[in-house]
């Protein structure tokens, strides 16, 4: 589903254009920027030096993204609430998956942490993993693609 507060592609784009410029500009790293079109609102959240958390990860998916991984017969898993992703059990452990893996419906393939809670993120159907989408410890929004599985 997409967010009803922005209909114009080009105005995705250039939402996009200058916040990638605003994050370029900006001393120091930031961790987290969440940026809404509907009644303006911005949250920023800079890293402190002693942390060692990935940078800010700025991404546009267009529809046209999505059609054509219907037409490739490839899909996304998406994450099911707003959280920090990570690709393992825990630190230092094996992933739950890596591409080229193949899955089953059911089979988990990572953790979203949300207010301090793990919750499983699982494949909903089965396939080759073709991509990873989000560097692990990163946080992710609502419905975002998280993991791209090909149908065999």
């Amino acid at each position: 589903m997409s967010n009803p507060h922005v209909t114009d592609s080009a105005e995705l784009t250039e939402l996009y254009r200058l916040t990638s410029e605003f994050v370029g500009k900006s001393a120091g790293r930031l961790r987290r920027l969440k940026v809404n079109a509907g009644d303006a609102s911005l949250e920023l959240e800079w890293v402190d030096p002693a942390d060692a958390g990935p940078a800010v990860q700025l991404a546009v998916v267009a529809a046209t993204d999505a059609e054509e991984a219907a037409e490739t017969g490839e899909h996304s898993v998406r994450a099911p609430l707003v959280g920090t992703f990570y690709r393992s059990p825990s630190p230092g452990e094996k992933a739950f998956v890596e591409v080229g893996d193949t899955v089953v419906a059911g089979q988990q393939v990572a953790i979203l942490e949300a207010m301090k809670l793990m919750n499983s993120v699982e494949a909903d159907r089965d396939g080759r993993v073709t991509a990873i989408l989000v560097p692990d410890g990163t946080p992710v929004e609502y419905d975002q693609p998280l993991i791209v599985i090909s149908e065999d």
